[in-house]
């Protein structure tokens, strides 16, 4: 599953020079063992990758917020929008780039 990760981040134009990066990989793996994850973003989901790498709940989500931007603005804008399904007019909120990239990985290809 971590290359799987790894591949579609890069392929989104997320760099791994990016502390979120790591954060959004290891956050994704969490969220692929156990999908209740996403219905507590901030309180458990960041609370936990914050406890992996030693820092807190709210550099995890400024981190994640700094990764979302770089692909929303320097990235792979079409594959994000493709992943989502529906039409993004705005930047997606951490806990919705988290939603897509999550079912992106986890969905059975056709």
């Amino acid at each position: 599953m971590k290359n799987k990760i790894t591949h579609l981040l890069l392929s989104l134009g997320i760099r791994s020079t990016y502390n979120g990066f790591h954060y959004l990989c290891y956050a994704l793996e969490l969220c692929a063992e156990n999908e209740d994850y996403l219905l507590t973003v901030y309180k458990n989901l960041y609370a936990d990758v914050a406890a992996r790498f030693h820092t807190n709940r709210n550099n995890i989500e400024r981190c994640l917020r700094t990764v979302i931007t770089s692909c929303w603005e320097r990235g792979n804008r079409q594959l994000l929008i493709e992943l989502a399904g529906y039409p993004l007019t705005a930047k997606p909120t951490n806990s919705e780039f988290i939603d897509i990239l999550y079912h992106a990985l986890t969905t059975p290809e056709e």
